[in-house]
């Protein structure tokens, strides 16, 4: 449980700098944020699937960079749903994307699976 909630701080930080990075990204309030993040994670965990599933020959040729692509989409519906949240252009929802991926990915290097605060040590 402890992981999940870091995970979603994790994500709001990255939609954060996402909103402060971009300027085709906005978002009104903290709550709007939090709103957001939350959202989000319904959104890729429910139609993500889907959509990946349907457009996998298209990521296979593409060697995979069309699921930046599916990220944006997934961000840009985010922004459709939620009054108090922007998303400008497809471009902006990509870009955001990318954004929020690389935070999530850099926090996992110290973060593990179970939301514990990994000690990397050189012996």
């Amino acid at each position: 449980m402890i992981g999940f909630l870091i995970r979603g701080l994790v994500a709001a930080g990255g939609l954060w700098v996402a909103d402060q990075a971009l300027s085709g990204i906005a978002i009104d309030n903290w709550k709007t944020l939090l709103i957001a993040v939350l959202l989000l994670g319904v959104v890729n965990a429910v139609v993500r699937p889907i959509v990946f599933f349907l457009t996998l020959p298209l990521t296979v040729v593409t060697l995979g960079l069309f699921l930046f692509v599916v990220n944006g989409a997934m961000l840009g519906l985010v922004g459709m749903l939620l009054s108090g949240f922007t998303v400008d252009s497809f471009g902006s929802a990509v870009l955001g994307a990318i954004i929020i991926g690389l935070v999530s990915w850099v926090a996992s290097w110290f973060i593990g699976g179970d939301g514990k605060v990994r000690q990397n040590r050189e012996d």
